[in-house]
């Protein structure tokens, strides 16, 4: 457990670390495709479509800046992520898996909602494109679809499916296996995050249900981890090639890394319950003094 201790900090190290690990050590900067396409993709389709709305109503309009950054940040997010050697080093070293994944759930997915990306990739599209999907985005079906998937309490559920369920050892162990399953647990859990945090932050509704499931969440995905900081037993013995390397036993990675879902992971979504909490208690005070204004006003 001294050990253990010794390496949480190893835990909070920055992928710009893992580079330098990756120049020496031999994990390499991954360049797939499957993962350089669609990064490359929708920064090229972000980029052409705020340009093209802000030459047309003037910069910041359409797409603010602030958007604008977060966009940025959440990108640079993902690609540290899945391109730094961290996703190298992530399929051998259950650690480095973690704290690929938490980046994806709690830091890109959160930025990239919040940003709001879909307009302004609608409009780095061609004119005849951008119609085609505006008409389909606004059919009944898909209306129908979104509003249930982005439901508050369907997109935490499913949130949490795609966490517990790519947890169970046999799934664990085919991702590790094949690449397209590898491909599958990553956009899975970065799907659902979207969905997570967009009907959370974004979506028109009460704040106070948003801080429950936020501290939902927080709660079951700590017990995840928790679990895996407790256990006795090794549930993943394939990941478990490089702890030796960073001066780890295998059951001492896998501590580690429920020690990154329980603590510093599970932190933003308490830190976003509060931030909501505090602009719904600000709401209804405003509402309030508007209230008490109208009255003595008659």
């Amino acid at each position: 457990m001294r050990r253990l201790c010794l390496a949480v900090p190893f835990a909070l190290v920055p992928a710009t670390a893992f580079a330098h690990a990756g120049h020496d050590d031999g994990y390499p900067w991954t360049w797939d495709w499957w993962i350089t396409g669609p990064l490359l993709l929708t920064a090229l389709l972000y980029a052409r479509g705020v340009l093209r709305l802000w030459r047309r109503a003037g910069p910041g309009r359409g797409v603010g800046h602030g958007q604008a950054a977060m966009f940025l940040a959440g990108w640079l997010a993902l690609a540290a992520a899945l391109v730094t050697p961290l996703h190298a080093l992530g399929e051998r070293l259950f650690t480095a898996h973690m704290v690929e994944h938490e980046i994806l759930m709690v830091l890109a997915a959160p930025l990239l909602a919040l940003s709001r990306p879909v307009g302004a990739m609608l409009w780095g599209l061609p004119q005849g494109w951008r119609r085609s999907l505006g008409a389909a985005a606004g059919s009944r079906p898909w209306r129908r679809f979104w509003r249930a998937v982005t439901d508050p309490l369907a997109a935490t559920v499913l949130h949490g499916i795609a966490i517990w369920a790519w947890h169970v050892p046999a799934l664990f162990a085919a991702a590790l296996a094949e690449e397209a399953m590898h491909a599958l647990q990553h956009l899975s859990f970065l799907v659902t995050a979207l969905l997570f945090w967009w009907s959370l932050l974004c979506r028109r509704g009460s704040r106070g249900v948003a801080v429950g499931h936020l501290f939902a969440t927080a709660l079951h995905t700590g017990l995840l981890g928790a679990l895996l900081v407790f256990s006795t037993r090794l549930w993943f013995p394939d990941q478990a090639g490089e702890a030796a390397r960073w001066g780890l036993t295998a059951l001492e990675d896998q501590q580690l890394a429920g020690l990154v879902m329980w603590i510093p992971a599970c932190l933003a979504y308490p830190i976003a319950g509060l931030a909501l909490a505090g602009l719904w208690i600000a709401g209804a005070g405003r509402r309030a003094g508007e209230g008490r204004h109208a009255v003595g006003t008659r």
